[in-house]
């Protein structure tokens, strides 16, 4: 971490990672693929239950990342203590947040969808599907908590085993619980659960055997304040980032169901479904490089953290122009997966390509939000969101839908919002600058 070179290093730490992430994003797909052969009203309830299924794994990642940098600080610093309290006290977090959402699965999942609809069909779908994937989080936890671990240890590699495990037990029981046990949404998400249940096993398993700088003990799960604190000094900007983000996903639904129709919710859940395969490479990438830049930040490495900010920005800006030009040039093929329409297709073809054209400047915002979280100034990736979506996005969707009532339109609200978020991100890394990375030593 803190003498391989750093493009090595950065693309040896991420490699595994965005493999990972990449089958990471086959969950977001593969269930709302099959089940959009069942009906339009399935797909719709599925992207309808997006914005719990994304707060799920927001307070997990963000809980992740929390334990993950003070981590990873604490190997910079040789600090064995602080490094054992920061693993097991995330383990105890997860456990802890697990229970919040098997309760709201339990006992608020159909009152979630009564507050967006009527349609009895998307109801009752949405209510089963959603039920299901809450009780069964207590696996989705557990698999992103023992992959953090073995990604701060620098064991990435074992992450692509776990996601693997998971994505490929999902894909083939999907079919067979959909469609040939005609199980409908209920199958899909048995399927999901099923396949985060042998991810979780598996990396406990991993990490047990092959993570010896993290000695996990039951004993020592009694909660200690000051590593909690710390850790959600990171986490929380990055679990509230991500609850901002459920929050603008719930009101743009609604705003889709009031203003046009039910297909323009299936569009945007089909969307956002698809563009995980642009975005969680990056964030898997951001996940290689937050260690890096602690570890060093921890070590008094100026030159290699500066070095690695600038390969995270130019990596992440070729990432995001290669999703561009795939929008741009199969929006249809894309659409397709989904058993789209001929309504579908129409206006969901020039959606892609509106929508994407915020890639320009994703990139160096997704970047900068991981060099502030490796510094421990989550605040500032949550100042640029709260600016992103619910300052710019929301607000402006709004107006373009009540004053143009043109779903084309509605989707500009997209790139106007990523232009914002650019400029917030640079103002915020300028400051970071010269506030703390530019007085690192530059130890050899």
């Amino acid at each position: 971490m803190g003498t391989m070179p750093v493009a090595k290093l950065l693309i040896t730490m991420s490699l595994p990672m965005m493999a990972s992430m990449l089958v990471q994003a086959l969950y977001n797909v593969v269930d709302s693929m099959f089940v959009s052969w069942i009906s339009e009203d399935a797909l719709t309830a599925l992207s309808l239950a997006f914005p719990i299924q994304n707060l799920m794994i927001g307070v997990a990642t963000g809980t992740g990342v929390g334990m993950n940098a003070m981590l990873s600080r604490a190997l910079g610093e040789k600090n064995d203590d602080r490094v054992q309290k920061a693993a097991n006290n995330g383990v105890f977090l997860m456990l802890a947040s697990s229970v919040v959402f098997i309760l709201f699965g339990i006992f608020g999942s159909k009152l979630f969808f009564e507050l967006q609809t009527d349609n009895q069909t998307i109801i009752t779908y949405g209510t089963q599907y959603l039920t299901i994937c809450s009780v069964g989080s207590v696996f989705v936890f557990l698999q992103i908590i023992f992959e953090r671990l073995m990604q701060a240890t620098g064991k990435t590699i074992y992450t692509m085993f776990t996601q693997g495990a998971g994505a490929i037990i999902n894909l083939l029981l999907d079919p067979i619980f959909i469609f040939v046990f005609e199980m409908d949404v209920v199958g899909a998400a048995l399927a999901t659960v099923l396949g985060q249940l042998v991810a979780c096993i598996i990396g406990i398993l991993l990490n047990h055997k092959y993570n010896p700088e993290v000695k996990l003990n039951f004993k020592h799960f009694k909660p200690h304040g000051k590593t909690i604190w710390r850790i959600y000094s990171v986490g929380i900007p990055s679990i509230i980032m991500v609850g901002i983000g459920s929050v603008m996903n719930f009101s743009l639904n609604n705003m889709l169901l009031r203003f046009f129709s039910k297909t323009g919710v299936a569009i945007f859940g089909a969307y956002f479904k698809i563009q995980s395969f642009a975005f969680m490479p990056l964030f898997g990438m951001n996940n290689g490089v937050i260690p890096i830049i602690a570890y060093n930040y921890g070590a008094g490495k100026r030159s290699r953290v500066i070095q690695c900010i600038k390969l995270a920005v130019l990596f992440a800006t070729l990432i995001m122009l290669v999703a561009l030009s795939v929008f741009q040039l199969f929006p249809e093929q894309l659409l397709s997966m989904f058993d789209a329409s001929e309504e579908m297709l129409e206006f969901g073809v020039p959606a892609f390509r509106i929508i994407s054209i915020s890639y320009i400047f994703a990139g160096f915002c997704i970047a900068a939000g991981s060099v502030f979280q490796a510094f421990g100034k989550g605040f500032l990736s949550m100042i640029v969101s709260i600016a992103r979506q619910l300052l710019a996005l929301v607000p402006i969707a709004y107006l373009l839908a009540v004053f143009t009532r043109e779903l084309n339109l509605f989707w500009f609200s997209f790139p106007i919002a990523e232009v914002i978020s650019v400029m917030v991100s640079g103002v915020c890394f300028i400051w970071l600058y010269k506030k703390l990375i530019r007085h690192i030593p530059d130890n050899k």
